[in-house]
């Protein structure tokens, strides 16, 4: 997948001490890429939109 248009942020909870972070961007259609804020180069993750609703979903229940 071509994630050459995303717009990568840190959720507002990784904090801002530098510790260990992911970056997401929810700028692709109908997609959302997750990458290791420390790998910017490195692999990302990337997830159906559905997918990633239902995965904060269920995060935010537990």
């Amino acid at each position: 997948m071509d994630l050459s248009n995303a717009r990568w942020r840190k959720p507002t909870r990784s904090g801002t001490s530098g510790g260990d972070c992911v970056e997401v961007a929810d700028n692709l259609p109908g997609t959302v890429a997750v990458r290791d804020s420390k790998d910017q180069e490195g692999p990302a993750l990337t997830f159906a939109l559905g997918a990633w609703k239902a995965f904060l979903g269920f995060t935010k229940q537990h």
